[in-house]
């Protein structure tokens, strides 16, 4: 195994991972925003109201994408045994 197939097996694994966070860091980010404007308006500055929608709502996009998340990381692991029996 050379300097080059770790390198390339690391930046598959780092991208694999951002793309299987991005959906729920993005739900997150688009609750959090929405709750933050809504809390700015109304002036509740209360920590929980801005916890508890970005909890339930990142939860349920993690149900939801579920199997896409699962299928991602099996095509990871093929990906890496086929390249680790490749050598």
């Amino acid at each position: 195994m050379d300097a080059n197939t770790v390198v390339d097996l690391c930046r598959y694994a780092l991208m694999s991972a951002v793309v299987m966070a991005a959906p729920m860091l993005v739900a997150g980010l688009i609750v959090g925003l929405i709750v933050g404007l809504l809390q700015a308006l109304t002036q509740i500055q209360d920590q929980t109201v801005a916890f508890v929608p970005k909890l339930v709502v990142m939860a349920l996009v993690l149900v939801l994408s579920f199997p896409w998340l699962v299928n991602r990381i099996v095509e990871f692991t093929r990906g890496v045994f086929l390249s680790a029996g490749a050598m």
